[in-house]
């Protein structure tokens, strides 16, 4: 097609306009519209000056790739002169390049190098509609640079979504544009019944789906989505089974593929072609001729995995925005069919959209690059949307654990080192260390196989394990140690099937490994680290995953037990499978929460795996500053006395610990007072009468504040209760202690005289009998009498000179309660005549006036 004829040129005019007037434009149009090819060439030939370059942000290495080719074409130069691209693990740039696509972390990192970008002309951000956490960065970088030392410098954000309300603000003062587009009609199928990709494999489904169509007569080229590499491996073989596809070119689409490759499966073509991609496909990337559509429904996502501490990529399903884009690729040339492997009913239960990575990826790696742009408190940076304050900490804590960054948070010459490699932060430190000591090799098959999923099969039965032993050798310092062993061993073999399933070996992880571990060395070795295989100690690469891992430090707490407290305040349980069950001290790379409960339980148990024994020593060596001796004192419930323990500690991980029971009595005293007042110790002489001064006392301060009595508040009993346990130690010292003196010893003698004049603890009534006011905190103070001790009392008595006035019960010649009243002249006239008939009668011998 003619790029002139592509929907996005009709806002050629108005684009050139915009950007000449003002420096942030947002283009809104949809995928196919050509708007990752032309906006880039409208930008480079009518609004650059000949002297900048234009830098063109794609989420994925794949489209990077093509999109500069395909560029490079119509502009009839070659591949990396003009146009080039810069992704991940190469570049086919030079000197003379003047627009670049790249992949989204570059630019931000090339920041720390030439923090004005001062080349760069313009920098456009594409498909920012999927939110990657790169892209937001960047943007909110560059709007900060034009704020500063770039006034002229040209940011264009471009978004196949209409609902981008939220950038636009975060743009303002920003122009739109946007490009309806041209598509055909998509008719969209879904399966009748679920598919459980548990028991059915998904290049199974799909193939028998692709058959299904072909039956009915289907014409035109297909594009299926799976969810990785292996998929689209697996359903590759799955598809060329079928004499039905016999004449049909099957190719794979993936990041991972060589360039040509990749060409072969999006280029011009002359017979019939089955693109079996993974997510690559969703977006950027225009595949001509494409009339059908199957959908797994499925992607590898990027997020934050708790159990290993890093990002990585989860299979998940797709949203219902991510199915609409799928679909969308059937309708660009004419009109297409859609299949998705998921029911109607299903469908609508996904989510609308994806959620933007800032919410779901760990910020370690981010945070890593900010610093070294300056960045030292992370609140400071203008965030597009602002993180999760836990995930910031989580993020700073690693960096601090990895000696990337000092106690206040700035960057290390460590940490500045750390960056220049584009992975995430606990290898490239493992890397660095491993190269201190000699053993890259080593280390880069330690980070691919944290990083995949475990080429070791579970429960592999006693034979294979017996196999295991004889050939890989019994290893007793690191599970890593085990799985290098296996690979190696594997590998040296050319993954052979049959010697995967001899000893319990998952050959499609122990492939995807050896691609891990060839990008890890890739990098190394552009960073100039020393690559060759030498004779590396295991201690070496034991204290090269310490480094790495120090943050999942754990100590066992007995020889008989698995149960490990961890550092941070965690504890788990190391895996019964792992080599290191008789060492003490140990780094786990895996932390895994298994829920005992079910659903909702909080009964979780914490399983360490992929364990490394570590010695002591090495942590002297690593982390001296971390060390210290934390003294404390408090109640031994088991020795029911007050003691003073003495912890060492690495960061808050108690290595040994002592106890002591010398404890100054000051101390001593305000310990057993806390747990006295917590209701966990018993001070027997604290009881009602000393409850009920407090009341009075109270009482009056609060009546009579001209007075000056001071209240015994929450504070003042703490404090009272320290002086009554002066000079006890533990639980049987307070046994008979005396209370009232220290409890009376808060007022002044005047005070004192004051509270038992003015609140007194007994009222004499008429009868002549003394009768005990009853105090309670927060409630009237009560009087209880029978009717003949109140005989000539017409008011209820009265204290706190005469402000408060008592509540008195009434009792009857069977001391029983008869009324509550304030009121005795109402109870005399209203209720007493009533009362002296009925009981008169039942009681003739006491006196009724």
């Amino acid at each position: 097609m003619n790029p002139r004829e592509l929907p996005v040129y009709e806002l050629r005019e108005s684009l050139i306009r915009n950007l000449q007037a003002g420096h942030r434009l947002l283009v809104k149009a949809p995928t196919g519209s050509g708007k990752s090819t032309q906006v880039p060439q409208i930008i480079l030939d009518h609004v650059l000056a000949p002297d900048k370059e234009i830098v063109v942000l794609e989420p994925r290495r794949v489209a990077a790739r093509l999109l500069a080719r395909r560029v490079a074409f119509e502009r009839q130069g070659v591949l990396g002169h003009e146009v080039g691209y810069h992704v991940r693990f190469e570049r086919m740039i030079s000197p003379s390049t003047r627009l670049r696509y790249v992949t989204e972390g570059i630019l931000l990192r090339e920041l720390i190098l030439d923090p004005a970008l001062s080349r760069v002309g313009a920098v456009v951000f594409d498909e920012f509609h999927e939110r990657h956490i790169y892209g937001d960065v960047t943007l909110g970088h560059c709007l900060r640079l034009q704020e500063t030392l770039r006034k002229d410098l040209r940011v264009v954000v471009m978004s196949a979504t209409v609902e981008t309300g939220h950038v636009e603000s975060f743009l303002d003062p920003c122009s739109t544009l946007v490009s309806e587009g041209r598509m055909y009609p998509v008719s969209v199928e879904y399966l009748n019944q679920p598919v459980d990709f548990g028991r059915e494999a998904v290049w199974k489904a799909a193939t028998a789906v692709l058959l299904n169509q072909f039956r009915k007569g289907h014409v035109g080229d297909v594009l299926m989505f799976m969810p990785g590499v292996y998929e689209v491996s697996k359903t590759i073989d799955e598809i060329r089974k079928h004499s039905e596809f016999r004449g049909w070119d099957v190719l794979p689409l993936h990041g991972d593929l060589p360039l040509e490759a990749q060409d072969r499966a999006v280029g011009e073509h002359t017979v019939p072609r089955i693109v079996v991609a993974t997510n690559v496909a969703e977006s950027s990337v225009t595949i001509d001729g494409i009339r059908l559509v199957v959908d797994s429904g499925l992607a590898r996502i990027p997020r934050f995995d708790p159990h290993r501490g890093i990002n990585t990529l989860l299979v998940q399903k797709v949203s219902q925005a991510s199915a609409e884009q799928r679909a969308g690729r059937a309708g660009r040339t004419g009109p297409g069919r859609a299949v998705r492997l998921w029911t109607h009913r299903e469908h609508g239960q996904r989510p609308v959209s994806e959620v933007p990575e800032i919410k779901r990826l760990d910020l370690a790696e981010i945070a890593l690059t900010l610093k070294a742009l300056g960045f030292t408190n992370l609140d400071d940076f203008p965030w597009l949307e602002q993180p999760d304050p836990k995930a910031v900490n989580r993020a700073e804590s690693l960096l601090h654990d990895l000696g990337a960054t000092d106690l206040n948070g700035s960057i290390t010459d460590v940490g500045r080192r750390m960056v220049a490699f584009p992975v995430y932060p606990r290898f490239s430190r493992l890397l660095l260390e491993a190269d201190r000591l000699g053993c890259v090799p080593d280390a880069a098959l330690v980070a691919a196989l944290a990083q995949g999923r475990s080429i070791m099969l579970k429960r592999p039965g006693g034979a294979v394990r017996d196999r295991q032993q004889d050939r890989l050798g019994a290893e007793r310092k690191s599970d890593f140690f085990l799985l290098m062993n296996a690979w190696t061993y594997l590998a040296s073999r050319r993954f052979d099937p049959a010697v995967a399933r001899e000893l319990g070996i998952h050959a499609g992880a122990a492939r995807q490994v050896q691609v891990l571990l060839e990008q890890f060395l890739n990098i190394a070795e552009r960073e100039g680290l020393q690559t060759k295989q030498g004779q590396a100690t295991d201690e070496a690469i034991q204290k090269c995953i310490l480094v790495a891992f120090s943050d999942h430090l754990a100590l066992r707490k007995d020889e008989g037990t698995l149960r490990c407290q961890v550092v941070h305040g965690r504890s788990g349980e190391l895996s019964k499978e792992s080599v290191v069950r008789k060492s003490p001290l140990f780094v786990a790379s895996e932390m895994v929460e298994l829920d005992k409960g079910g659903p909702g339980s909080r009964n979780l148990n914490v399983v360490l795996s992929l364990a490394t024994a570590v010695e002591e020593a090495w942590l002297q060596e690593y982390f001296p500053d971390d060390f210290r001796i934390a003294s404390e004192s408090l109640y031994d419930t088991d020795l029911k006395r007050v003691v003073t323990r003495r912890n060492r500690m690495f960061r808050d991980l108690v290595l040994e610990s002592s106890v002591d029971v010398e404890v100054l009595p000051e101390i001593a005293a305000a310990i057993l007072a806390r747990e006295v007042q917590a209701g966990r110790l018993a001070l027997p002489e604290w009881n009602d009468t000393v409850e009920r001064w407090i009341a009075r006392v109270n009482g009056l301060s609060s009546l009579r504040p001209d007075w000056e009595i001071p209240a015994i508040t929450p504070e003042a009993r703490q404090t009272i209760l320290e002086q009554a346990c002066l000079g006890a130690f533990s639980a049987k010292d307070l046994k008979g202690r005396k209370v009232m003196p220290a409890v009376k010893s808060w007022l002044s003698p005047a005070q004192t005289d004051l509270v038992e004049r003015f609140m007194p603890e007994r009222i004499e009534l008429p009868s002549g009998r003394k009768a005990r006011v009853l105090y309670h905190e927060g409630a009237s103070p009560r009087l209880a009498a029978t009717i003949q001790d109140l005989y000539g009392l017409d008011q209820a008595p009265s204290v706190a000179d005469g402000r408060l006035r008592l509540v008195v019960e009434i009792l009857g010649p069977h001391r029983r309660p008869l009324q509550l009243t304030e009121d005795l002249a109402s109870f005399w006239r209203d209720t007493y005549p009533a009362l002296k008939k009925e009981l008169s009668r039942r009681y003739p011998k006491h006196v009724w006036k």
